[in-house]
């Protein structure tokens, strides 16, 4: 069965993930969760990419992101996983594939259930038993610092913040710097609402948007939206049509 073209339209709230290489872990060390997210950053800086939420575990990552144009999305994944290949390669001096092929994406609708993925996206270290709370796990938008650090500049000079930093990832700003609200307001308190256990249900249909690149919202939204970017059989039964 033939790959379901990528679509990428300008302003829309997408998920992103890919997965190492038979599953394998990518992110060995914490240099290397680091360096991944000097990369985000540095792919931001070039692209105008915003951010609503990430999460990087031992083999996987997820994204919540917020291009500004059309194919901006597919030009900064590229552009990201290009630069971290080339990066792992040098440093565990290998080759070969990383990741088990090009990302995963589905567009989310801009109310509810965007705020669902986000959840879905920083709970995911407490729904794998990395940690009890999502602000426990360093490596997501949910950690207290990336909250509070986005203004924070990298590029002050030499320091011994620099000194760990390969030459060529070297961000002006942390990835907290690129984090925005998005197009809908948050419930207050965030975490509250992120640490909340999600409903089997909907848990349920989120994962089958992230195993379909199925735009994710309410059903009249879904099949005007799938419709629009030519997705129709991303929401398509599966098996045989009944006879």
């Amino acid at each position: 069965m033939p790959r379901p073209v990528r679509k990428s339209p300008g302003d829309a709230c997408c998920h992103v993930i890919n997965r190492g290489n038979g599953r394998a872990n990518v992110f060995h060390k914490e240099d290397d969760f680091l360096a991944f997210e000097r990369i985000l950053s540095l792919g931001c800086e070039r692209h105008s990419m915003r951010v609503l939420a990430w999460c990087l575990m031992n083999n996987h990552f997820h994204l919540v992101l917020w291009p500004r144009r059309k194919d901006d999305l597919p030009r900064f994944m590229q552009w990201v996983t290009t630069c971290h290949v080339r990066r792992y390669h040098r440093h565990y001096e290998g080759s070969g594939h990383v990741w088990q092929g090009r990302y995963k994406s589905f567009i989310c609708q801009p109310d509810q259930h965007l705020l669902s993925v986000l959840r879905y996206v920083e709970r995911n270290p407490v729904r794998a038993g990395m940690v009890k709370r999502a602000q426990d796990w360093r490596f997501s938008s949910a950690w207290p610092p990336a909250q509070k650090g986005s203004g924070t500049r990298l590029r002050q000079g030499s320091g011994a913040s620099q000194t760990a930093v390969e030459p060529d990832l070297q961000p002006a700003y942390p990835l907290s710097h690129y984090l925005t609200v998005g197009p809908i307001k948050r419930p207050k308190p965030w975490l509250r609402f992120v640490n909340r256990e999600e409903e089997a249900e909907k848990l349920e249909r989120l994962r089958e948007a992230v195993a379909r690149n199925a735009p994710f919202g309410d059903d009249a939204w879904q099949k005007k939206t799938a419709k629009r970017l030519g997705l129709q059989s991303t929401i398509r039964p599966r098996g045989r049509p009944k006879k």
